[in-house]
């Protein structure tokens, strides 16, 4: 071989060697980029239950005051003397505590409580007025603490 041959051969080596180790080196000393990771949402969980409440409204007395009124109107119909006396008092009593529950009835107010097991293990509980379209194990966020977002799966 002459020294142009060698040279060349040499100068091959060198960019074989070169390449070899910038291709070695290319994949050992620049890190992979690390795998995107999301900030876990702690408003965000399970839908756990699903449950229709009724509350009785309060009576303000007005309710009692008109079933007295009405129930002695009524009461003071039956018997006579002391009968009549006992019908009207009896009368009074029931038709206060019949036009109570009559009021309360009239203000009572339902709603849903949807109960959410976060992320975080803990639960939290929203109330809404109408019925929600979600079913229990779905995936919500709670929005402003009053508010449920469904998740895509």
């Amino acid at each position: 071989m002459d020294n142009g041959s060698a040279s060349i051969v040499a100068v091959v080596a060198f960019l074989f060697c070169a390449s070899s180790a910038s291709a070695q080196n290319s994949s050992t000393t620049i890190p992979a980029a690390p795998p995107t990771a999301t900030k876990p949402c702690a408003a965000c969980g399970t839908i756990q239950s699903i449950r229709y409440v009724e509350q009785k409204g309060k009576g303000s007395g007005a309710g009692a005051v008109v079933g007295g009124v009405l129930g002695g109107v009524v009461g003071h119909q039956f018997g006579s003397g002391r009968g009549n006396t006992v019908a009207t008092v009896a009368g009074v009593g029931v038709g206060a505590v019949a036009g109570n529950e009559v009021e309360k009835n009239v203000k009572k107010t339902s709603y849903y409580v949807v109960t959410v097991r976060l992320d975080n293990g803990k639960t939290q509980s929203v109330s809404q007025s109408s019925k929600p379209a979600l079913r229990e194990g779905d995936r919500v966020r709670i929005e402003n603490g009053n508010r449920l977002a469904l998740l895509a799966n």
